[in-house]
């Protein structure tokens, strides 16, 4: 709504679209998580770090984890708790960073799509302190790359986003087979963690123009934005995806694994 002030935090514009989160954002392949618990005991402990309304909170508990889920979204963690009501999932809305949790007490510490948003030093010291000797941190990542499976719409796409004052910052998109994500050199170094390993699945998604504009919702970029400006780049996009590509796009990305072991 016009005038509405935005959150102060950036993380917490996630809490204004629970519904349209729990509806538009993917979940993860099945093999990333019978690999992660390949690597854990039976029926671990795990914190998990971020995990919106249960893209895969729920893989964790259908593998028989525990879960203690720390959301800072009051919300998106009502929506998870009603969504996946489970004696094994403890779900605590806070700051990863300054919540109260047992030291050497969780089996793994894991999180998916959300570890960017924790600072540099505690992307190590909190599972250094949370996890049991040779405990699991698994990060997973979305990452999106160049390829031709998108038929040139992130190319046609970018002239809008810049229309609107939101475009590309960093670096571009990486190859398929360059994509590296940043915990990998987080973890190795730090002397407190060994055998890092990173793996990688394609996970290409397909969307059509009124889904890719609800997937839109769910950014923080756009929730943050001025709501004429936002509802204009929404509109022009899904304009974009009905006039010259059919009314549908592929958004081309690898889910990545990262893992390692507290020494």
């Amino acid at each position: 709504m016009p005038g509405v002030a935005r959150p102060a935090d950036k993380r917490l514009s996630f809490d204004e679209v629970p519904d349209i989160y729990d509806e538009m954002r993917p979940s993860y392949p099945p093999t990333l998580f019978d690999v992660l618990f390949g690597m854990l005991p039976s029926e671990p402990s795990i914190v998990e770090v971020g995990p919106g309304t249960g893209q895969a909170t729920k893989d964790l508990l259908a593998r028989g984890a525990s879960v203690h889920a720390v959301e800072i979204g009051s919300a998106t963690a009502a929506k998870l708790r009603q969504k996946l009501p489970s004696i094994r999932l403890q779900v605590s809305v806070g700051d990863f960073e300054q919540i109260d949790l047992p030291a050497s007490s969780s089996d793994a510490l894991f999180s998916a799509t959300a570890y960017h948003w924790i600072s540099a030093r505690a992307q190590t010291d909190r599972p250094a302190f949370l996890l049991r000797p040779d405990g699991i941190v698994a990060i997973v990542d979305l990452i999106q790359v160049t390829s031709a499976v998108d038929h040139g719409f992130f190319d046609a796409a970018t002239p809008i986003y810049e229309r609107y004052g939101e475009g590309r910052h960093g670096p571009a998109a990486p190859a398929r087979d360059a994509v590296d994500p940043p915990m990998r050199k987080v973890l190795e170094e730090d002397e407190r963690f060994h055998q890092v390993v990173v793996r990688r699945w394609d996970w290409d998604q397909t969307y059509t123009a009124a889904e890719y504009r609800k997937l839109m919702l769910t950014y923080s970029g756009t929730q943050m934005m001025v709501p004429s400006q936002r509802l204009g780049l929404l509109g022009d996009m899904e304009a974009l995806i009905n006039q010259e590509f059919g009314g549908q796009i592929t958004r081309p990305l690898v889910a990545t694994l990262t893992t390692a072991a507290l020494s």
